[in-house]
């Protein structure tokens, strides 16, 4: 009896052929927990602003584990130890690594279960993975937790410059059209090394790193934030919140089964076990469109209302400011709405609403970019670049919110 051959190849529009590096690589993305990520998109509702924007967790995945191959190949090759023991958990680590997204990635990471963010997930879907797999990703999980003694293995896999900035900046560029994203990966991963254990870039790469920071900045402001991405997502959460609320008044709305589950009770951090975690994994984007379809056809004004505009992207007005609106502009807008749809100024907050958003493309306070100088003295990035405007780029920017219905205008 033949043997199926786990060592296949993926062809990506960013990199070329990605290869499966090991047999139980390949067993975890077979899981049906990882191939959900084919179905989770990558960038939430950014399709409605970019098309091209339809890509999904299941390639970013897939793209970091490539370039994570590519820098234990660099390191190696450059004395650092790595035993195939540490660079299988390296691989599975950074594979499921956004293994705990629900639908739509970031923009539902709080209405179906509260207070639980997608990293914890991940982490519950590690940890009944290497209950199945008896015990093989045991070292990835310490890994993935920061609990191994090898620092520069976690700087892999999170912080300010690791395989996940690395892959969706410039997967995100390259599916949503937007240029300014573009980073040169090959060489920043070709100019990585490992001093006392701790991840170094030399200093022949500090613009290559420049520009990476810089891509960064201007992808949250171009795409991440970009006012319609963002009042798509506020009216998602909106839908989620009075879906629940009509659930738990006993009005029955028509979804699959995991998402009346989520809609029912309010699950925690406390309350979420392996049955709850079996229910999230049949979670995914499809769930969502199909309900905001039934919806659009139910009774109440408020969910209706919302579910159609994202089905026909027809959304909210937003206006983004450096300044914060009043309240008294606020209220004027909810009265004018409550009296002209008959409901109640509580309700208008479904409609109307204000927040913040933040962007800071470089954190001072967070662990450094570290710069290998020729020296062999190293320095924060900041330190290092003579580009005064990297000091301005860990600036964090605050801007305000006003979301309300395009008839108000």
């Amino acid at each position: 009896m033949s043997e199926v051959n786990k060592l296949k190849i993926f062809n990506d529009p960013i990199y070329g052929f990605i290869s499966i590096p090991n047999a139980l690589v390949y067993d975890l993305i077979q899981h049906p927990y990882f191939q959900r990520l084919r179905r989770i998109s990558q960038m939430g509702l950014s399709y409605l602003v970019y098309p091209g924007a339809n890509h999904t967790r299941f390639h970013h995945a897939l793209g970091c584990m490539h370039i994570m191959q590519k820098s234990v190949d660099v390191l190696r090759f450059k004395g650092v130890s790595i035993s195939s023991e540490e660079e299988s958990a390296l691989y599975i680590a950074i594979l499921l690594h956004d293994i705990g997204h629900g639908p739509f990635s970031h923009a539902m990471e709080k209405s179906i279960v509260e207070d639980v963010n997608h990293e914890a997930i991940s982490s519950l879907f590690m940890n009944q993975l290497n209950l199945e797999f008896k015990g093989q990703l045991s070292l990835a999980i310490k890994v993935f937790r920061g609990d191994y003694h090898r620092k520069f293995m976690l700087q892999l896999i999170s912080s300010q410059l690791d395989m996940d900035r690395m892959d969706y900046l410039k997967r995100d560029s390259f599916y949503s059209g937007v240029a300014e994203g573009n980073i040169n990966s090959e060489r920043l991963i070709q100019m990585m090394n490992v001093v006392d254990d701790v991840l170094v870039i030399e200093e022949k790469g500090i613009y290559s790193v420049e520009k990476f920071l810089m891509s960064r900045r201007l992808m949250y402001w171009q795409v991440y934030l970009h006012k319609t991405s963002l009042v798509a997502e506020l009216i998602l959460t909106k839908v989620l919140k009075r879906a629940k609320e009509l659930t738990q008044k006993g009005i029955v709305l028509p979804c699959s089964e995991p998402l009346f589950f989520f809609m029912q009770h309010k699950i925690t951090a406390q309350t979420f076990n392996s049955k709850n975690l079996e229910l999230f994994s049949q979670l995914d984007d499809f769930d969502i469109i199909s309900a905001l379809k039934s919806w659009q056809k139910q009774d109440d004004f408020i969910l209706s209302s919302l579910s159609k505009m994202i089905i026909n992207r027809d959304l909210l007005k937003i206006k983004v400011s450096d300044a914060k609106s009043s309240k008294e502009e606020l209220k004027l807008l909810k009265e004018i709405f409550a009296s002209k749809h008959n409901i109640s100024l509580e309700e208008t907050s479904y409609f109307i609403f204000k927040g913040k958003i933040k962007n800071q493309a470089y954190s001072i306070e967070a662990e450094p970019i570290r710069i290998l100088k020729k020296d062999k003295t190293i320095a924060d990035v900041v330190e290092a670049s003579d580009q005064l405007n990297l000091k301005s780029l860990s600036k964090l920017v605050t801007k305000y919110y006003i979301c309300f219905p395009k008839q108000l205008v």
